[in-house]
């Protein structure tokens, strides 16, 4: 028992002094049977049959987080999550959120619970928790279960579980209250966070509050230098070179050729004028030659690395006794998040609104004779032609937006979450337990956006005619637009826009977005009254019943296609899922020579979706502990993951990948496939014949990809296969080596059928090389199109499938040790994962694709965690080690000799924290993040990875630098 309790403490990341001594705290016989993650069994060993990590509320208090993520992302089995604050200021949706992502398998596979229940997701559509909506401070511990564990919760545990505890039987007040900032005077940080709880006399009742505040500041493009994220650049070899050797070179600046003075085309080809700062007409030049200054624009100057995120967190938990066998439970959760996002003003391209030629009318009949719009300057009309043929003179642009502002939108995300229910031991027994309960989750976005376009009135407003009152003066040709309101517009320089025509032609946009999930079930367990020599068998049992629907309702303008992009339809969707399991443990053998135990533990799950039908999970493992000190353990599970809505049913949303096109360069002569297919492309034949016979992107072709990500509603279920073989050594005979705890277990996951969107790089080189069905994916220009080229690659589109696998294989190592050291005490622990493999095949039948080793997915991952404590006096230190990486092969693969490509070398940050006990109950700490000032490596614009605005990859590195906090904890 008390061997137990020793692996509670040292299995997990606990490093503070405080938590060190939890090993002592409590003698066996005190010992009750526990639940531990990835079982439904109670059982007097608190060691887990899997892998299992756990981090304490010290842990949490050590590292100064106000929100889980930071934590848990130092563990190296966590891999890069899909959301978080320093990579979502793009999106379109789900700004702010922070999820996790075990094994590198996707967020989406990573089932994330609250005391072993179900938490309702902070994105709609899909089943990724925010973490942002759990209060830290509200926190008992974190176990981290690695593996498949879809048999004991269902699905989305395909590559395992966290299971955050809160605290129970809390007594008294306890406040935190802290404040920090970057040495780079952002990311501001304040925390306030009150926790109260009492007990009945009787210590069978409880109740327990918290109040949470933080609010974390922005971190702008504009002040990381250091970086290069404050002026826009290029991968110099994408941009220039072509040469491998230069993909972490850049050229800069590298400016976006949409401008806010504008850009203006006339005649048939690709002439175009500007203005300067005065108003005066000049050549174009993007980013400035010998004889004209720099055109473009720095979007850089608007763009946000880590989004301001303001949070209120209210939680509450409580325990009534009813009888001495029963008691009723409640949980409560609510989570007000907002958070704020900035890009730069909107890229106008008359494409936008005359599709798909962009040719603007400069004129407009009248009475059946042609006007001219009096506000189109006279150096532009001189060089006007018809190029549409309908007889009258045009022309076509591209404009920053400049007057509208940036593109900001404001989330409010809200998160409720209720459990109430029932445990207790089932009457006429002793010792079968049982709990019933029901819940009920719903999350809320309101996001309202600024710095859009109203094309329709855009249309209007472009087609001016003299006034012929006697003002003077130019009003909207159309006499329907006059009636609404319409005010002509001017594009031409530098803050031409005025007050009344920028507000005819605003767009402002929202989305609502809502998921509700509600569910319910019970468990009854216990031992069965006969059992073997080694013990009783052990049985668990139960029911679940959830459903789950979301929306996701764009405002009109978006959903028709109004405000400068593609129209964007609702998204709505909803299943059902029924599901039975059962599980049992068997005690084989017990107290015999070279068997102190040998343990059976076996589930099986069984369920019924509305939308994929039925799925089977099981997992079976054997424990075996041949001595007290050495115990081995091995698993095998089949796990299921039904589609989520967003997969089964999201409309097309908008992003702005990075690829590189593989017809860069194709000549008019080659004879290749790739050169061949490429031809046949719509405009590159165009392209070449116009670039004197080979096909050449410009810089706002490279700037200019867009895409969409859709789901597939005949999607079905994937099925995963994970196998974990380990050891835990607790050498307490050996008294050198008492005080150390050595873990190892091998992990190896495949997934078939894995819901995947289709990899846009892939795509790309299966439409031009291997399989056309991938065509369907990327849209290319026709013709030209405002500052594009004809052939140059407009969307390059993704759509989920089920793909032809993934998986991932590898090793993880800890040790932890604990012990006196002069006068204070010392508590080590280290832990570290090799990867040896992570693969998914794209499709059906295709090659498989190793990542491992490439960004996003280090070989080898480490934390070593140390904390001494003198006294008053405490000091911890979080060291994390990232191995070195490549790029994604399939991207190198574009370039001659890829074998030539530069790596990102290993990557160390290291944390620490200072307390002082200033008396019993009061405490002083200091801490600092990133205390070295790592600089993030540069995985620029350009290059697969990249996170717009950072100039790194911001999901795996850290691009804000050294941080400071200093705080005060109070317990009453």
């Amino acid at each position: 028992m008390s061997r137990s309790v020793r692996m509670i403490c040292v299995a997990g990341m606990a490093m503070s002094a405080q938590v060190a001594f939890a090993q002592e705290a409590a003698p066996a016989e005190a010992v009750q049977k526990v639940q531990i993650t990835g079982s439904r069994l109670l059982s007097p060993s608190a060691e887990s049959p899997t892998p299992l990590q756990i981090l304490t509320s010290a842990d949490i208090a050590a590292s100064g987080a106000v929100n889980l993520q930071d934590l848990l992302q130092k563990n190296p089995t966590i891999g890069t999550p899909s959301l978080s604050r320093t990579n979502s200021n793009f999106l379109t949706s789900g700004g702010g959120v922070s999820t996790v992502n075990l094994r590198n398998l996707g967020d989406s596979r990573t089932l994330v619970l609250v005391n072993g229940r179900r938490f309702v997701s902070g994105v709609p559509g899909d089943t990724a928790v925010d973490l942002n909506t759990i209060p830290v401070d509200f926190i008992e511990r974190v176990e981290l279960l690695t593996g498949g564990a879809s048999a004991t919760y269902g699905s989305d545990a395909v590559a395992g579980v966290v299971n955050i505890i809160l605290k129970r039987n809390f007594e008294g007040v306890t406040v935190d209250a802290s404040t920090g900032k970057s040495d780079k005077n952002d990311d501001f940080k304040k925390k306030l966070a009150i926790t109260f709880g009492t007990t009945s006399a009787d210590g069978g009742s409880n109740i327990m509050g918290h109040f949470g505040y933080s609010k974390q500041g922005s971190v702008m493009s504009k002040d990381r230098p250091g970086l290069g994220a404050a002026i826009d650049q290029y991968s110099l070899a994408e941009a220039v070179t072509g040469d491998v050797r230069d993909i972490f070179k850049t050229t800069a600046p590298f400016y976006s050729s949409f401008a806010p003075q504008g850009r203006f085309f006339y005649g048939s080809g690709s002439a175009s004028y500007t203005y300067d700062k005065s108003g005066k007409e000049i050549g174009w030049s993007t980013n400035g030659n010998a004889t004209l200054p720099a055109s473009g624009f720095n979007r850089s100057e608007y763009r946000t690395i880590a989004v301001p995120t303001e949070r209120y967190l209210f939680a509450t938990n409580g325990t009534l006794k009813l009888n001495d066998n029963h008691n009723a439970f409640f949980e409560g959760t609510y989570a007000q998040t907002k958070v704020d996002t900035n890009i730069e003003p909107f890229a106008l391209d008359s494409a936008n609104i005359f599709r798909p030629s962009g040719v603007v009318q400069g004129e407009t009949m009248v009475n059946g004779v042609a006007v001219r719009n009096p506000i189109i300057p006279q150096y532009l009309w001189d060089k006007m032609t018809d190029t549409d043929g309908d007889g009258l003179k045009d022309y076509r642009f591209t404009r920053r937006l400049a007057e509208f502002g940036p593109r900001h939108s404001t989330v409010n995300r809200g998160t409720m979450r209720l459990a109430t229910g029932l445990k207790g031991t089932l009457p006429f027994t002793n010792d079968w337990n049982y709990e019933a309960f029901v819940s009920y989750g719903r999350t809320t976005e309101s996001q309202a956006s600024t710095g859009q376009i109203n094309i329709v009135n855009m249309r209007s407003a472009l087609a001016g005619v003299p006034n012929p009152d006697p003002g003077g003066g130019v009003m909207c040709a159309d006499v329907q637009a006059r009636r609404d309101g319409c005010v002509p517009v001017n594009i031409f320089g530098l803050g031409t826009i005025s007050p009344e025509a920028l507000k005819y032609i605003t767009a402002p946009g929202s989305l609502e977005t809502a998921l509700t999930q509600k569910s319910a079930g019970g468990t009854i367990s216990g031992e069965l009254p006969w059992g073997l020599p080694a013990g009783k068998i052990g049985l668990a049992a139960g029911y679940e019943w959830r459903s789950e629907d979301s929306s996701a309702v764009p405002d009109p303008l978006t959903q028709a296609g109004l405000n400068a992009g593609n129209a964007t339809p609702p998204t709505y969707g909803s299943f059902i899922v029924r599901e039975e399991f059962v599980e049992t443990r068997v005690p084989l053998l017990k107290d015999v020579f070279l068997a102190k135990n040998l343990d059976f533990r076996g589930s099986f799950r069984h369920g019924d979706y509305t939308t994929v039908g039925s799925t089977n999970s099981w997992n079976a493992g054997m424990e075996w502990a041949p001595v007290s000190d050495i115990k081995f353990r091995g698993t095998r599970a089949v796990s299921t993951r039904a589609p989520n809505i967003n997969e089964l049913y999201q409309a097309p949303s908008q992003d702005f990948p990075s690829v590189s096109d593989p017809c860069e360069g194709v000549t008019a002569t080659g004879t290749d496939k790739l050169s061949v297919n490429c031809r046949a492309a719509p405009g590159v034949a165009a392209n070449i014949a116009e670039n004197g016979g080979v096909f050449t992107l410009v810089q706002a072709d490279l700037q200019g990809v867009s895409g969409y990500n859709r789901g597939n509603p005949n999607l079905k279920a994937e099925k995963g296969r994970s196998s974990t073989i380990g050891v835990v050594i607790t050498p307490t005979s050996i008294p050198m080596l008492s005080k150390f705890t050595f873990t190892a277990d091998y992990f190896n996951i495949k997934i078939s059928d894995a819901i995947v969107g289709t990899p846009r790089q892939f795509a790309l080189q299966q439409c031009y090389t291997g399989d056309t069905f991938y065509c369907q994916y990327i849209t290319r220009r026709a013709t030209k199109e405002g500052s594009n080229s004809p052939g140059s690659i407009k969307y390059s589109d993704t759509s989920q499938e089920n793909s032809g696998g993934l998986g991932t294989k590898g090793i993880d190592l800890t040790a932890s040790w604990a012990d006196k050291v002069g006068p204070g005490r010392l508590n080590a622990k280290i832990a570290y994962t090799y990867l040896k493999t992570l693969w998914n095949v794209p499709t059906q039948g295709a090659d498989q694709d190793e990542s491992a080793g490439e960004l996003e997915s280090p070989r080898n991952k480490a934390v070593l965690n140390l904390a001494y404590k003198w006294g008053n006096f405490g000091i911890s230190t979080s060291t994390t080690y990232t191995g070195r990486v490549s790029l994604d092969d399939q991207f190198l693969n574009t370039y001659e000799n890829p074998e030539l490509a530069p790596k990102i070398g290993a990557y160390v940050t290291t944390d620490f924290q200072f307390t002082y006990d200033v008396k019993k109950n009061y405490q002083l700490y200091f801490g600092m993040d990133n205390a070295f000032d790592k600089k993030a490596p540069p995985v620029v614009t350009g290059l697969p990875g990249n996170t717009t605005g950072t100039e790194t990859d911001a999901s795996a590195y850290d691009p804000i630098g050294r941080r400071y906090y200093v705080g005060l904890r109070v317990s009453l």
